[in-house]
């Protein structure tokens, strides 16, 4: 017989876990069902200990900056305590039962199990602490996404890394194969080579992290190579292989490159096919869950973070799982708007981007000016000296007089975003943003610099 509650939430990452507080916090009967760990991927595989690989690897970077301090670049770290840290504070069981101790305080009920629908408002949970749950308000799901593996023959027979399994290494392997050129793939390549392994990046598109700005894939990519990464670009894979000791990618014009480990960066994507959405009149095989503005995927069905569409990002989770739980609980507020979505590739130099690129502006038919301002000619940027790679990229629609899109690469790339993406959201006209006074000496300074290009781009 089934459980009688007022929502199900399948799927307790970033999103999932913040909508069930929520509602439960409100006094609501809320099941949250979890295949894995509480919090999802970022805390665990993802964001979290990532970047306390990034942080020990640019500690690395700016010591070797500077002349007696860390030796040379040929002086090769330990990689144990960074290893550690990471199985400590991140990847841990303990953190798990912290967090759904945490949720069942407020009342909620965690099912450990793969969750299904099974008609409206009906969700199955396998597994011994499952269950069978009818919920009189709705359902959400938020089961986030996996890592796409591509077609390349061979490489299912490979014994590949994904970015769970470079996060949880417990040594540096001597050389890496990087297949994927997006934001998983160059951070973690970047945070390898700097602790002594040889790293080749391989990225099928025409740039690194496509997604952005031409210029700042183009920064990015030349300082990897000047830090001795290898970067092929434009370079398509035809066949993997490995033989016991190293792996092969073999390319389209029959070149081989070869790699004590290969990690495979290639994206993510969401798997709807075992969720049972047929059985509320959705397509099971689609690539993500349409909903309209309050994150409705149907009658009394909620969906939110990467199943959505809208970015593999936590902080569009977070986003998302807000407006899921106001809808869910009759709370006013603002419907979705995805116009200032803020993005950002903790690689050094950092890339922050914010809105539509300059392509993405001009595919829209808006007749678009952009002002580019290189950080290093900046104030801040010539007392960095060494590291301060970096620009400010600002792409405005010249009718309206506001900004669509920015980026800002950088030491300080993501932090350097903020206000931009204000001033995307906020539709800020330029001409307001011209005459606002910027703090010296800041990196953030180098926007006011390219608001000036702005008036004689064409």
């Amino acid at each position: 017989m089934a459980e009688q509650v007022d929502v199900v939430v399948i799927g307790m990452g970033p999103g999932g876990e913040h909508i069930a507080g929520r509602l439960a916090d409100a006094g609501l009967r809320v099941v949250g069902v979890e295949a894995e760990l509480v919090g999802g991927e970022c805390p665990y595989w993802g964001c979290v200990p990532s970047k306390m690989m990034i942080r020990a690897g640019n500690l690395l970077a700016e010591g070797r900056r500077i002349p007696g301090m860390a030796g040379t670049a040929q002086v090769v770290p330990d990689w144990a305590p960074v290893a550690s840290r990471i199985r400590d504070e991140a990847t841990d069981d303990w953190n798990d039962q912290v967090a759904a101790d945490r949720f069942t305080d407020k009342g909620g009920r965690l099912a450990r199990g793969r969750g299904r629908l099974a008609g409206p408002g009906r969700v199955e949970v396998d597994g011994p602490r499952g269950g069978v749950f009818e919920a009189a308000r709705g359902v959400v799901i938020a089961t986030g996404t996996t890592p796409q593996i591509p077609p390349v023959p061979g490489l299912d027979g490979v014994p590949y890394w994904t970015n769970r399994d470079a996060v949880a290494a417990k040594e540096p392997p001597r050389s890496l194969l990087v297949l994927g050129g997006g934001s998983i793939g160059v951070e973690l390549a970047q945070v390898y080579a700097r602790f002594g392994t040889r790293v080749t990046v391989v990225e099928a598109m025409d740039s690194l992290v496509p997604a952005d700005e031409p210029e700042s894939a183009g920064l990015l990519a030349e300082v990897l190579e000047a830090e001795g990464l290898t970067v092929r670009t434009g370079a398509r894979v035809t066949a993997a292989r490995h033989d016991g000791e190293e792996f092969t990618l073999t390319l389209e014009d029959g070149e081989e490159l070869t790699g004590e480990r290969l990690l495979v960066a290639t994206g993510r994507r969401a798997d709807l096919s075992d969720l049972g959405l047929d059985t509320v009149g959705l397509d099971p095989t689609a690539r993500s869950l349409r909903t309209d503005g309050r994150m409705r995927a149907g009658d009394n069905l909620w969906a939110a973070g990467d199943v959505t569409g809208h970015g593999a990002f936590t902080h569009v989770a977070m986003y998302e799982g807000e407006i899921v739980a106001r809808d869910l609980l009759g709370e006013p507020g603002p419907e979705a708007d995805y116009r200032a979505l803020p993005r950002v590739t903790f690689t050094d130099p950092e890339i922050g981007a914010v809105g539509l690129t300059e392509r993405q502006a001009r595919d829209r038919g808006l007749r678009v000016r952009t002002g580019l301002a290189q950080l290093p000619s900046s104030a801040r940027g010539w007392i960095h000296k060494a590291g301060n790679q970096g620009l400010v990229k600002l792409v405005a629609d010249a009718d309206r007089g506001v900004l669509v899109g920015a980026t800002t690469a950088g030491p300080a790339g993501g932090e350097m975003l903020y206000g931009l993406a204000v001033a995307v959201q906020a539709q800020v006209p330029v001409d307001t943003l011209r005459h606002m006074i910027y703090a010296y000496p800041t990196f953030h300074r180098g926007i006011e610099d390219a608001l000036r290009a702005l008036r004689t781009d064409g």
